[in-house]
């Protein structure tokens, strides 16, 4: 069971990143303020659950939350501050959309930079702990492969709608074949260096 928040009698925001370890496409972030009566048995990191069933979630959390936002770092953005850096930024940006103000926040992982005087605790793997957190995880994880879906109708050869980005084997071959694109991250190993030995 997850547990409904990490300190009692105060507003507070949950809030996750996905796509941090993606070759492309920006990195996403979600923060996520639910109600203390919250509950739904379905609710776990994201990565425990279907697509299916984070579609699912998605309207549901949306729906219930106290407030709720995305925030967006693109691959230009984390090749001129780095994947960490641009993680931190992802988060305070959706905090900044937050049309309530958290006491709170409750950030998945063990790093995270403070935003705005608002007090933090990092949590490792908070999003299989934390409500909240895993809430964040689900909104993260939908709008980012939305955006992936969206983008792999231009860019079809990478297989986008299959890997979302991820470093998989089709991913790096496909970019040693028709090279990157503006969606790449420049500042990422994009080419497995084994493969470049392979290929001398």
């Amino acid at each position: 069971m997850l547990l409904p928040f990490y300190k009692e009698n105060q507003i507070e925001a949950g809030c996750d990143e996905a796509g941090r370890g993606c070759l492309a496409g920006p990195v996403f972030a979600a923060a996520v303020i639910l109600p203390i009566d919250f509950c739904n048995d379905l609710l776990n990191d994201s990565k425990q659950l279907t697509e299916k069933q984070r579609y699912m979630l998605r309207p549901i959390i949306e729906e219930q939350a106290i407030a709720w936002a995305v925030g967006i770092v693109s691959a230009k953005e984390i090749d001129k501050i780095n994947i960490l850096n641009a993680s931190f930024l992802a988060m305070h940006r959706a905090v900044d959309q937050l049309t309530v103000r958290p006491d709170f926040l409750i950030i998945d992982g063990n790093r995270f930079r403070p935003y705005d005087k608002i007090p933090h605790q990092c949590i490792v793997k908070g999003d299989g702990k934390y409500m909240s957190i895993a809430a964040a995880s689900v909104l993260a994880k939908t709008y980012r492969d939305d955006y992936m879906n969206s983008i792999d109708k231009d860019y079809p050869m990478y297989l986008w709608k299959q890997n979302k980005g991820y470093p998989t084997k089709a991913h790096r071959d496909a970019i040693k074949s028709f090279g990157p694109c503006e969606h790449h991250r420049m500042s990422f190993t994009l080419i497995d260096p084994q493969l470049e030995l392979q290929f001398e």
